[in-house]
């Protein structure tokens, strides 16, 4: 199938518009959505003016009734959802709704395209794991009630939604595990450990850290990101198939790394862990390697210093 008409939702956000770069630099006719209500138009102005891109402010929980929805697309993009903490918890019901709602109104516009739907979901599908490292099969360990409920919850029906249109009704489907992706375009503020870490190193102030530093992550910047994600479009794959840098550190490791690649005087200080937090997060990407022929190549110190770059210029603007 040639793709020419992509319809990115999510589009002004941190994640949605690297892959409106990438889609746009590959002359495809871009279509970017979003209710901005945690994305910024400055993460997309580069491309405002160009005659094969169309923005819409517009929520993917309405009826999608704008005149930009009788396009005809190849392919729709879900990157609609709030993603920190702050951000989801502050926008808890938007969060579950664009989970339900927002994903069934764009399954529905791919079913009457016969488009293909790829799908931005989680590894905090898997909650706080009992199996680590985390492989597609485990079927997780997720609190539902709770104060982090909302996008885990929300993100776990969107794939079951996902799965009743792809096997009831045959619709071209598939779907991604991010495993906490970092980069360029994040929101300073949206409450992320890297984006939070590099803020508060670059302004000179304590460095946050919630526990004792010893829960992991395993960080995958953004560059690395975009290519597994095109690569399993252009896939055959239904998925879920993680997406992610299995390079695991401690957070501790991390706030060490950042003082010393921006050659802070910032202190580290400890805070209570939030209820729910999970303790560890490292992805096993043996399906993306040998269905995808994928794993990332950036280095954390390489893809910090070019995120550290990146705020640099922000907070120097600001």
């Amino acid at each position: 199938m040639k793709i020419k008409n992509v319809l990115i939702s999510g589009g002004a956000g941190f994640l949605g518009s690297h892959i409106c770069n990438y889609y746009m630099a590959n002359k495809y006719n871009v279509y970017s959505i979003d209710n901005l209500s945690t994305g910024f138009i400055s993460n997309i102005k580069n491309f405002i003016n160009e005659p094969n891109f169309t923005f819409v402010k517009y929520d993917i929980v309405k009826p999608l009734k704008n005149k930009v929805f009788s396009t005809k697309f190849d392919l729709i993009i879900n990157m609609a959802s709030p993603a920190s903490p702050p951000q989801y918890q502050k926008l808890a019901l938007e969060t579950l709704q664009a989970g339900s709602t927002g994903t069934m109104n764009l399954l529905e516009l791919a079913m009457r395209d016969n488009a293909r739907f790829f799908h931005a979901s989680t590894s905090e599908v898997y909650g706080e794991p009992e199996v680590h490292p985390q492989p597609e099969f485990y079927k997780g360990n997720v609190n539902s009630y709770g104060p982090r409920s909302m996008y885990d919850e929300a993100k776990r029906y969107a794939e079951a939604l996902i799965y009743v249109y792809h096997y009831k009704y045959q619709v071209n489907t598939t779907i991604a595990r991010f495993f906490n992706t970092y980069g360029p375009n994040m929101d300073a503020n949206d409450g992320r450990v890297v984006s939070n870490f590099i803020v508060q190193a670059l302004k000179g102030i304590d460095i946050t850290i919630y526990g004792d530093g010893s829960q992991t992550r395993s960080f995958c910047y953004v560059d690395d990101l975009v290519k597994g994600i095109v690569a399993l479009i252009n896939s055959k794959e239904s998925g879920p198939i993680n997406l992610g840098n299995p390079s695991e550190f401690t957070i501790k490791q991390l706030a060490e790394k950042v003082i010393k690649l921006t050659r802070s005087k910032s202190k580290i200080i400890y805070k209570p862990l939030p209820a729910d937090d999970p303790t560890q997060r490292k992805p096993v990407i043996t399906l993306a390697k040998s269905k995808l022929n994928w794993k990332p190549v950036i280095s954390l110190d390489d893809g910090l210093i070019r995120t550290i770059d990146y705020f640099s210029t922000i907070i120097n603007t600001q």
